[in-house]
């Protein structure tokens, strides 16, 4: 059977792709910030992923043949901002010294284990195109994008100089009903569902003309197998390439719910701590490469975000 490493097992998508995983038949390992997480195998110690002593020890010893970097630092729009200075720490830090201990650890010990490296769209800035695919100019202007776009050049490095196997995954914007609260997706079906039950009366909304290409997390985290199946590694673009606003979220998730969003949805620009930037993605690539298309749509994805909250809520 396959032995897959996941590291960032309990977010969203470690969360999806641990669970779409075992309905394949693999061993996991799952390293998260303050605990393991198995499936067929027993794995006592914990993996400090900043330590490379821990790393090399996991490798050495799981000998995977994948392992899945899922594991991120970042902070929404609506987030206040720590010092830049933190910011660019913690951003390294996790999304590329920790990463870089992978790279290193299979390049040295297991060099056929394949590794995902889970980069983001913000690694293309503001970009003149329109749409973006690889060869889109990376110029990334936050801390988040910088260091994202640094783990793309570490596997770009440990692909082309310690040849192996290092993909990265281009991810645009994928939700679920596992994403966390402070997400706009969230804020917005948590809020209408607390609005129909009298439970608040508005949801303050940065900008409701955002642009988006928002694709669904169970899609994407298929995407992120498929492209270690393939037989090269790569760079590859996972969107949706399709566009959508804020408030047509808004719209479809309160018209589910028979409410009228105009009554309770308040903007006030102040809450975007940093620059909305419209960035929609290209997956051609990625279509020819492994067949892989997105399958579910914004109306149904936002459909089943709002039934399993709906369902959550009743247990």
């Amino acid at each position: 059977m396959p032995k897959a490493i996941i590291v960032g097992c309990y977010g969203q998508d470690g969360t999806l792709l641990f669970d779409l995983l075992a309905t394949k038949g693999y061993i996991l390992l799952g390293i998260a910030r303050t605990a393991m997480r198995t499936h067929g195998c027993t794995w006592t110690s914990y993996i400090d992923i900043s330590s490379y002593d821990d790393v090399c020890c996991a490798i050495q010893t799981f000998q995977p043949d994948e392992v899945y970097y899922l594991a991120a630092y970042h902070h929404t729009s609506e987030d206040e901002a720590s010092s830049d200075s933190e910011l660019f720490r913690h951003s390294f830090d996790v999304n590329v010294h920790c990463l870089a201990n992978f790279l290193d650890a299979i390049s040295r010990y297991e060099s056929s284990t394949k590794l995902f490296y889970a980069a983001s769209s913000h690694v293309f800035g503001e970009p003149e195109s329109e749409y973006q695919d690889e060869q889109t100019q990376i110029n990334p202007i936050c801390a988040y994008g910088i260091s994202k776009a640094a783990g793309i050049y570490a596997c770009r490095y440990y692909r082309n100089i310690r040849s192996i196997f290092a993909s990265v995954g281009i991810i645009y914007n994928h939700e679920s009903s596992l994403r966390d609260e402070h997400f706009i997706s969230q804020k917005i079906i948590r809020g209408a569902i607390n609005i129909k039950r009298g439970m608040q009366d508005r949801i303050v909304i940065g900008d409701l003309n955002s642009v988006v290409d928002w694709g669904y997390a169970p899609d994407y985290v298929e995407a992120m197998h498929r492209i270690l199946q393939h037989g090269k590694a790569d760079d590859f673009v996972i969107s949706t390439g399709t566009k959508h606003t804020v408030h047509e979220f808004v719209e479809i998730t309160f018209g589910l719910l028979g409410i009228d969003w105009q009554k309770h949805i308040v903007t006030d620009s102040s809450l975007l701590k940093k620059k909305s930037r419209t960035l929609i993605g290209n997956p051609n690539k990625l279509y020819e490469a492994t067949g892989w298309r997105a399958t579910t749509g914004f109306n149904e994805m936002i459909n089943m975000m709002v039934k399993e909250q709906l369902d959550r809520n009743h247990k």
